[in-house]
């Protein structure tokens, strides 16, 4: 109704309709896309020059299965990559390993070795294939995987191109899947950023993930302000450790969610932009242009997905898409409609995978940069959510920051609480979601759903078998054992680890080298 008050999910004022004078366009905001704040855009022509990389999303099974469907999704003309790995593989855990058992290859792909990755990336130039690994507790063995497989096919490492998300504090508040307590999880952090800036002048050595922050429940505004938080603790530890924040920085990028709400959302990309630039230049005295970029992937929302009437999820998809676009995404993965009911077919990743070929071919909203720019609603949004976002930032750096909030439960509670008050407003119906609350079909359909091989966990573990009894034993054993004389003392890990890797030790075994030096993480009891 047109007289009944309306709020965005963040509580931002929605007015009926806006007028010339209710918004003040601040210079800041006259400034053209990659110009400094970069509220409109990284870069002067944004999408005129290069479209975003489109990357799908996929992991699942073995190496042998995830590399198919890799080379399948490049054929319809992906332009990057971007892998699942399954639970064992995020926390730590061979296949064979106890705790390992019913989830090899189930949330994504089995990867117990070099032999795995050799297998991942099979017949794909990594010096011409951008990939994106979403990898945290483990993200240094998967980075030094990612190196040694490139080595073997004769890539040197300045010319591989990709992204770890490596994002530590994100597991700690939202996601679960941490092995290390805070201080040795941030120097693994710290010592993948000057081992990169040494060796990996192309690689994005963390993904500062808003995204699971959103997923578990975060209003945008709690997204941003988060995910900002936590990349001021990198920076940080990274300037503590005597990197030089010119060099590094340059190197960070960045992970979104975007969800329903198409305006507050482009809204929320341009103040994140705008903020990060200033957070850069003036609290850490970034003089290097890059340095002040925020660069971010998005993904659209698989909390917004819906089981019942799937096929409306494809609107939701393409919804959320052109809001990232719109945004000024440098990266984007659409979700397949089907992926509230199980792993995404070929036929359901395609159809994701189209939406963001039309959005880039056919729409005509990649013609000039940030488009929406001058709306008086995109600015006033723009505008509150950029106060919002300040407002809650600071009030993390006055609770001690985001390692401090982990600490303290903050972060679990105020995600908790935003979420319970998100889906009571579904229950009560304050919010409608199509074909879950309100517009039912009786009788609906269940789409065709990929299943996982229930034989699969017993290969991989034969296959792992097998590796252990084949490899050079002694040398295992003696890259093992340099790596936890490396974990004890400040030497640069990522050296080691790498030896280890390329004399097939294990994830388990070299994750377990460091838990007998670090010990684990348990969260407290709040």
């Amino acid at each position: 109704m047109a007289g009944k008050e309306k709020k965005t999910t963040s509580q931002i004022d929605i007015p009926v309709a806006m007028k010339p004078g209710d918004v003040t366009l601040k210079p800041e905001l006259l400034a053209m896309p990659g110009e400094y704040p970069f509220t409109r855009g990284i870069y002067p022509d944004m999408y005129r020059g290069r479209l975003w990389t489109m990357r799908q999303y996929a992991g699942f099974g073995t190496a042998a299965e995830t590399n198919r469907r890799f080379k399948y999704l490049l054929q319809q003309g992906q332009t990057g990559l971007s892998v699942a790995f399954d639970l064992a593989t995020q926390i730590g855990y061979d296949s064979d390993h106890a705790m390992a058992k019913g989830e090899v290859g189930r949330t994504g792909v089995a990867i117990d070795s070099l032999e795995d990755m050799e297998v991942l990336f099979d017949g794909i130039p990594l010096d011409r294939v951008s990939t994106s690994m979403t990898i945290n507790s483990t993200a240094v063995i998967l980075l030094a995987l990612y190196i040694a497989v490139g080595r073997k096919q004769g890539v040197p490492e300045e010319r591989l191109m990709g992204t770890i998300q490596n994002d530590i504090l994100k597991e700690f508040i939202a996601r679960g899947t941490y092995i290390y307590p805070a201080a040795p999880s941030m120097r693994i952090i710290t010592d993948i950023f000057a081992y990169a800036g040494k060796h990996l002048p192309k690689y994005n050595t963390i993904s500062i993930s808003g995204y699971h922050i959103r997923e578990a429940g975060a209003t945008a505004v709690q997204e941003v302000a988060f995910t900002l938080s936590n990349g001021i603790a990198y920076v940080r530890a990274a300037v503590e450790a005597g990197l030089d924040v010119n060099d590094f920085a340059p190197r960070l990028s960045f992970f979104f969610a975007a969800h329903n709400n198409l305006f507050e959302e482009v809204a929320k990309f341009r103040a994140a932009r705008k903020i990060w630039a200033g957070l850069m230049k003036e609290r850490f005295n970034a003089s290097n242009r890059k340095a002040m970029l925020l660069r971010f992937h998005t993904q659209t929302g698989g909390s917004t997905l819906t089981a019942q009437q799937p096929e409306n999820n494809i609107v939701r998809t393409a919804i959320q898409a052109l809001a990232a676009v719109l945004g000024g995404t440098q990266s984007l993965h659409t979700n397949a409609f089907d992926e509230a009911l199980g792993l995404p077919t070929e036929k359901s990743a395609e159809i994701a995978l189209r939406t963001q070929q039309i959005l880039g071919y056919e729409s005509g909203v990649t013609d000039t940069a940030d488009p929406l720019a001058g709306s008086y609603y995109i600015e006033y949004l723009t505008d509150e959510m950029e106060q919002k976002i300040t407002a809650l930032m600071d009030e993390i750096d006055k609770l001690g920051g985001s390692v401090a909030c982990v600490d303290s439960g903050y972060f679990r509670d105020e995600i908790a609480a935003s979420a319970y008050a998100y889906q009571k407003m579904i229950e009560q119906e304050e919010l409608t979601v199509v074909g879950l609350n309100r517009y039912h079909t009786e009788q609906a359909q269940i789409p065709q759903i990929l299943k996982v091989d229930p034989d699969l966990e017993k290969h991989q573990v034969e296959k792992l078998s097998a590796l252990k009894k084949g490899r050079d034993r002694a040398k295992v054993q003696k890259s093992l054992e340099s790596l936890g004389r490396a974990a004890e003392t400040d030497e640069n890990i990522v050296y080691p680890v790498i030896e280890a890797v390329e004399n097939y030790a294990t994830v388990g075994e070299i994750s377990d080298t460091l838990r007998n030096v670090w010990g684990e993480y348990h969260e407290k009891n709040l």
